[in-house]
């Protein structure tokens, strides 16, 4: 069943709804929210995104398909609620390469998206994962020396898929902004990856 379904299945009454749609973004939610957070606010990930779900609880009634897909509805509140808490910590940068849980291998997998060859992705030699590792960490990194608009802004497109349009509305802002933003924020990520962008240029 498409989620906008099982998010009015469950605004009806339909308590195994809710518990497919929790199954179903789990994860995706999770990652978002801890990205968008970064490492300095790593200790209030949990919080927010359990708080996303409240929301989203508390908040049924007032989910319409017709305004937003159930997907870019969710994302938002949790767009809405990190944002929140980076505005009230005052975040100040800081420059820290984590690799908690294979992270930095899933981001080299985000960075390699059209770069890698197809023989590399399908059998990695040592080498192989050691770089993308290593790239995923200093991606992981750059990621959180972004302004937290311009990392939003990459994480729903380049992780989540999120269209300009869908976007626009996640973030409650005009879909020129939302350009401008990816544009400045894969800039400041080029400048940021140049060594390993380098490596790959020579590599191929």
């Amino acid at each position: 069943m498409p989620d906008d379904q099982l998010m009015l299945a469950y605004v009806g009454g339909d308590r195994t709804a809710f518990d497919a749609l929790y199954a179903r973004h789990e994860s995706g939610l999770y990652r978002f929210v801890r990205r968008l957070m970064g490492v300095r606010l790593s200790s209030e990930v949990d919080e927010v995104f359990q708080e996303t779900w409240e929301r989203i609880v508390k908040a049924r009634a007032s989910f319409s398909p017709e305004r937003a897909s159930w997907r870019t509805w969710a994302f938002t509140l949790a767009h809405n609620l990190a944002m929140d808490r980076l505005r009230l910590s005052g975040r100040e940068v800081s420059f820290y390469a984590h690799d908690e849980d294979g992270d930095g291998l899933e981001a080299g997998v985000l960075f390699s998206r059209g770069v890698l060859r197809a023989d590399a992705a399908q059998h990695p030699s040592t080498e192989d994962i050691a770089f993308w590792r290593a790239a995923g960490r200093r991606l992981l990194a750059c990621l959180d020396e972004l302004p937290d608009e311009q990392r939003a802004a990459f994480l729903l497109q380049q992780e989540e898929g999120f269209t300009i349009e869908a976007m626009s509305l996640s973030l409650d802002v005009g879909f020129e902004t939302v350009r401008s933003r990816l544009r400045y924020g894969l800039q400041k990520l080029r400048v940021c990856m140049e060594r390993y962008l380098s490596a790959l240029g020579r590599a191929t």
